[in-house]
């Protein structure tokens, strides 16, 4: 027996039959969310495969500018709100390494920046922006225009350091804490600051390359301006920029 429809059956079929697998489709994606998003989840806590780089090196310097005012920008930076650095454990791991190899020469690490909120990412952008709050100039960007940080990439709307994985360090003597002299300060916005740079003293090359060495054979890579900066190479968020605050 053929049933014979009508062409206002025929249409309330289809939009139902429609309506079913937009339903379905709303369905899903809730479900997605739900099994995704931890109920009651708090957006300002570490997240895991982050740890407290204190809770594995406990004798390593901290100096976390970016939580004073010595600094480039000459402020507290939005997002750290305590002097302490995070990383994601696999690179907490290799600088452990990094520390246990260099007390067998008398040396450790001073860190002053892991793990950086993009709501600090974003802070330096706005800083940037506005070209008339020099106050820091004389210190950390002496010879650069401001108006050219973007264009020279001293400063861009994302970092690396966001990913959990790069690290800002340098070397100290463990019998004085004083830190070896690497020809410039941290965060010195200027072409001596590379690692290449020859304008500086044998005795202070061979300081970089000592701390370059160390960290290349510990997994970590080096950035072509900026001898204290490093990131490992098999970092476990290679896309992924977080925004939980330091605290």
């Amino acid at each position: 027996m053929h049933l014979k429809l009508s062409a206002i059956q025929v249409n309330q079929r289809c939009l139902k039959s429609r309506f079913g697998r937009f339903a379905g489709w709303i369905q899903l994606f809730l479900l997605t969310v739900a099994c995704t998003t931890e109920p009651g989840a708090d957006l300002n806590r570490v997240p895991a495969g982050f740890v407290d780089i204190a809770s594995l090196i406990p004798d390593a310097v901290l100096d976390v500018r970016y939580f004073s005012r010595d600094n480039f920008v000459g402020a507290s930076i939005d997002g750290y709100e305590a002097a302490r650095i995070y990383m994601t454990a696999a690179a907490a791991e290799a600088l452990q390494d990094v520390q246990l190899e260099l007390r067998t020469l008398g040396l450790g690490i001073k860190i002053f920046d892991a793990y950086r909120p993009q709501k600090a990412v974003d802070h330096f952008v706005r800083w940037a922006q506005n070209l008339s709050d020099i106050r820091m100039k004389d210190i950390y960007y002496p010879a650069v225009d401001k108006a050219n940080l973007f264009r020279d990439g001293y400063i861009a709307a994302r970092s690396g350091h966001s990913r959990g994985s790069t690290v800002d360090l340098t070397l100290i003597d463990l019998e004085t804490q004083r830190e070896l002299d690497m020809g410039s300060g941290w965060d010195f916005f200027d072409p001596v600051s590379w690692p290449s740079d020859i304008s500086i003293s044998a005795e202070l090359r061979a300081n970089r390359m000592r701390l370059q060495s160390v960290m290349i054979r510990h997994g970590f890579q080096p950035l072509a301006e900026e001898w204290w900066h490093f990131t490992l190479e098999s970092e476990p968020f290679p896309d992924t920029y977080f925004d939980f605050p330091v605290n």
